[in-house]
């Protein structure tokens, strides 16, 4: 990112096509928080406060407000806050490659009040997308002697990050969500996404909005944001087909969801405080959007002896709530286990975060393994039957008497009656015995 003869402050058009970029996306920001989106690998802001003022000059930007942080020293550094005029805006909008309409406002009120909360989703937005450092030299100033860094002493190297979630083309800032009217006029009631990542065919996530808490809404408020996301999501509006079908508002904008209900919806929390504070904070809200996130129990009715019922949730018509904070999500990036899915009950990846382990899917995986367990143990006593069949066959013999087959059996004896026939023999009289009688030559004859 070397200096420029042509421009004033000695910025590149690359430096410049960076800083349209960034505020193309998020509307106002400090030069510093444009380095970290774009180009953390420089040492300082200097490279990107050149291009600022380059633009500036050329009526692209303006910085209409200032903002104060605290630096890692813990002193205060006020900063300028830059936002685009509206020749900026359809600058941006080409090398965004989005209608113009789609560009938004120039976010110049905020930028006079200080734009706090626009700063908190910059700072957000950068942790989604950890930008991997390159090795960058400031420019270098006209009648300005800049003195090379010792052999032993190199630039900053590019530490290693965490894979992020991009590319900055893919993310929106300030969209509204129309739960009537239209997205140019939205009806009363309806709310503004503060981020939403869309690109589709993405493994993990075609589309995710991102709600960025600063902790000063109270906690029914940030449910209430979730009531109204699902509300949206739920409009259908016709399709144009002609056919009388409807089909929802979002996705006739944004890609379809792979998973069982409506798009994620991320709360990410900026303010610091205590562990236990924060997770309090996190639990109430969860506790008060519940029907939103929840799903429907559906019982099989069916239970082995001993068992519970078995069944699935049911998703449809919900919205997968997850919720982090942005220090989880700055040290480890939106792909490590920083979220926290309502309804799960651990800390996951965005991968694992955003499955149904206990939809329908794994519901019909258990009821194969079911039925593949009962036809096992179906085949199983077929093998038993046949083998006694066979035996008993082997073992088989006729009976003497009726000429019929006769199978083994613990009353009976090897080669003699068949059942019936000793049964018929056992039911007979017993024939009484006749006493010898001596007649004949030699006998005597009975008196009468």
């Amino acid at each position: 990112m070397g200096g420029s003869k042509v421009r004033r402050y000695g910025s590149t058009g690359r430096t410049r096509t960076m800083c349209l970029e960034a505020l193309g996306v998020v509307k106002v920001a400090t030069p510093d928080q444009i380095r970290r989106l774009m180009c953390p690998g420089t040492k300082d802001a200097a490279t990107v406060r050149g291009g600022l003022k380059d633009l500036e000059a050329e009526k692209l930007v303006i910085s209409p407000g200032s903002a104060v942080r605290v630096n890692a020293a813990g002193v205060r550094v006020t900063e300028k806050l830059w936002t685009l005029t509206t020749a900026g805006l359809d600058a941006a909008a080409v090398i965004l490659d989005r209608p113009a309409r789609e560009m938004g406002g120039t976010a110049k009120a905020a930028a006079a009040s200080g734009a706090k909360h626009a700063r908190a989703v910059t700072n957000v937005l950068a942790a989604f997308l950890q930008t991997p450092p390159e090795l960058t030299q400031p420019p270098v100033r006209k009648h300005q002697f800049v003195p090379a860094p010792p052999a032993e002493e190199p630039a900053e190297e590019p530490s290693v990050r965490a894979e992020g979630l991009g590319p900055l083309a893919a993310w929106s800032t300030e969209i509204a969500l129309p739960v009537g009217g239209t997205f140019l006029s939205p009806a009363r009631g309806s709310l503004r996404a503060d981020m939403v990542f869309a690109s589709p065919g993405h493994e993990t996530v075609p589309l995710l909005f991102v709600e960025v808490d600063n902790g000063t809404e109270g906690p029914p408020i940030v449910a209430d944001k979730v009531a109204r996301y699902r509300r949206f999501f739920a409009r259908r509006v016709p399709a144009g087909t002609g056919t009388g079908l409807e089909v929802p508002l979002w996705r006739t904008v944004w890609p379809d969801s792979p998973r069982d209900g409506y798009p994620p919806v991320a709360l990410v929390f900026t303010k610091d405080m205590g562990e236990e504070a924060m997770l309090a904070r996190m639990r109430e809200i969860g506790s008060l959007a519940r029907e939103h996130w929840r799903g429907e129990w559906m019982a099989d009715g069916y239970a082995p002896e001993g068992e519970k019922p078995d069944g699935y949730r049911d998703y449809t018509g919900t919205i997968p709530l997850l919720a982090t904070t942005l220090r989880r999500l700055a040290a480890h990036g939106p792909h490590g286990p920083v979220w926290w899915r309502y309804g799960h009950k651990t800390w996951q990846s965005l991968t694992d975060a955003l499955d149904n382990p206990d939809d329908y899917r794994a519901y019909s995986v258990r009821e194969e393994a079911r039925r593949q367990a009962e036809q096992a143990e179906r085949d199983r006593k077929n093998r038993e039957y046949e083998a006694r069949r066979r035996a008993l066959e082997a073992a088989k013999w006729t009976c003497p008497i009726c000429q019929c087959s006769v199978y083994p059996d613990d009353d009976l004896t090897p080669g003699g009656e068949c059942r019936p026939c000793l049964n018929y023999r056992r039911s007979q009289p017993p024939v009484p015995e006749q006493p010898p009688t001596r007649g004949g030559l030699f006998g005597r004859r009975r008196r009468t």
